[in-house]
């Protein structure tokens, strides 16, 4: 069974930054893609960030590009986050998913392991 758990979220200012964190458990971190989404209150659920199999690959949502880093550490099976000058508008519920079929994609539908979702707030 895989299971996944975040962290490293909170309360920041606007413009600060954070890292998020998602290790997994079972043995996927070699095989699989993993991605990071959000969903804030009262919308959908959004894919965030990317990253291949080997990480050489990675994809971002056009409202984050530049500003957040996906990351992962095969070794640790982890995937992480980094969020720098973060706006109100990335207040969200942020989750890691894990796609074992490998394939980097954006659609929520093809993730079949995910997280219990850690909180970002941005506000000052």
């Amino acid at each position: 069974q895989v299971q996944l758990v975040e962290s490293g979220g909170g309360l920041v200012q606007p413009g600060g930054s954070l890292r998020l964190s998602c290790v997994a458990s079972g043995r996927i971190g070699s095989r699989s893609a993993m991605g990071w989404f959000r969903q804030a209150p009262g919308k959908e659920r959004e894919f965030v960030a990317g990253t291949s199999v080997s990480g050489g690959t990675t994809d971002y949502a056009d409202s984050v590009k530049g500003r957040f880093t996906i990351f992962r550490d095969n070794a640790k099976n982890a995937v992480y986050l980094q969020m720098n000058s973060l706006k109100p508008e990335d207040t969200a519920v942020y989750y890691c998913a894990v796609d074992s079929r490998g394939a980097l994609t954006r659609l929520e539908k093809l993730y079949d392991y995910w997280g219990q979702g850690t909180q970002v707030t941005v506000s000052s």
